[in-house]
């Protein structure tokens, strides 16, 4: 069972000049925990400075694959918030060496130099809900089943809907949970998952407490935009800056759970401060399922200015149909609820300044 910890007082935010890791940074420091930024500011992410870096903040500007970076960085620290990672699918599988690099060597990295300094404070690392795969699935005959990956010849007609594995039948979505089995779809998923898999052996042989935060779809102010890295949302607005029709993949039937990052941010926070430190993983979402059509329609909505999503029935290959989770541990174990709802997210963000 793990002991009670105190709450941190200076904490190794990593990529903490990124879109989440940076309402991390405010958010602690709003409450009076002093703060060390290691972040590369890579030129594909940030072109020029971040003009929101909270000035209260210590910056370090080097990469996690930089061992004397970490050195450097975690001097007085007493909990680490790892963030810095290569985000969403990319360009094509020619990325695979660049997400594995920022993503497992820089985290490998790290653990290295935990471990030479005797580090004995909590961990709370960034994963994703794509390392599910796709999400939890129920057929009438055969109950809970796990769909493989969709064919390119039913993507291509237009099947989009994954069949039960045993009967071919259609299936009915279910929410995930923490138990489900994992399953990455795709080069950042299985990165994502390596994340979560170095820092638990890390755990094995340590007396830290590590907690891997499963995010799903965030967004909200300060989200990376006209990146191949950048969210649907992202990718939604600005096209509604440029008064054109967001395109949505498939038939926008594809359900997701998009959470505001100002929510992401006080999970961490959760998870940084909770009393009783918790091991493993939490899923961090809204709770409440949205497809990606419903996204775009809100958001064009909120826009105000008569603009309809143009389905296109295109696809992804490495996309999944559904993946909507269940809140409900991270609630249990830190007291996490999502607070900020779509339609004021929503709202929000149409006006907030990206990157």
């Amino acid at each position: 069972m793990t002991e009670p910890l105190a709450p941190p007082r200076r904490v190794l935010v990593t990529g903490g000049c990124g879109f989440i890791g940076s309402h991390i940074v405010d958010e602690c420091i709003a409450r009076r925990i002093e703060v060390v930024v290691l972040d590369n500011l890579a030129p594909d992410v940030h072109p020029s400075p971040p003009n929101y870096l909270n000035p209260e903040a210590t910056y370090i500007t080097a990469d996690v694959q930089d061992r004397q970076a970490w050195l450097d960085a975690l001097g007085g620290v007493d909990a680490v918030c790892h963030q810095a990672a290569r985000v969403g699918l990319g360009l094509d599988f020619a990325d695979v060496t660049r997400y594995t690099a920022d993503n497992d060597l820089g985290t490998a990295v790290g653990l290295g130099v935990l471990h030479e300094i005797g580090f004995e404070g909590r961990i709370v690392i960034a994963s994703s809900m794509v390392v599910y795969g796709e999400g939890a699935y129920r057929c009438g005959e055969h109950g809970s089943v796990r769909p493989g990956p969709r064919l390119l010849s039913s993507l291509e007609s237009g099947e989009f809907e994954p069949p039960c594995p045993e009967c071919g039948a259609s299936l009915s979505w279910e929410l995930v949970t923490e138990s489900a089995p994992v399953d990455p779809r795709n080069v950042y998923a299985a990165t994502k998952l390596h994340q979560e898999h170095l820092c638990n052996a890390f755990a094995r042989e340590h007396p830290n407490p590590v907690t891997s935060l499963r995010y799903h779809n965030v967004y909200g102010p300060r989200m990376p935009q006209d990146t191949p890295y950048a969210g649907v949302a992202s990718i939604f607005r600005s096209s509604l800056e440029h008064n054109e029709a967001p395109r949505v993949f498939e038939d926008g039937g594809q359900l997701r759970d998009f959470v505001h990052v100002t929510d992401v941010a006080n999970a961490n926070l959760a998870a940084l401060t909770a009393p009783t430190p918790y091991r493993g993983p939490l899923n961090v979402a809204s709770g409440s399922p949205q497809s990606v059509g419903q996204m775009a329609a809100a958001m064009c909505a909120a826009h105000g200015q008569g603009i309809e999503p143009t389905v296109t029935g295109g696809y992804r290959a490495g996309d999944v149909r559904h993946v909507v989770a269940s809140p409900a541990k991270a609630t249990a174990e830190l007291g996490f609820s999502a607070q900020v709802s779509l339609q004021d997210g929503v709202r929000e963000f149409l006006q907030a300044s990206l990157r």
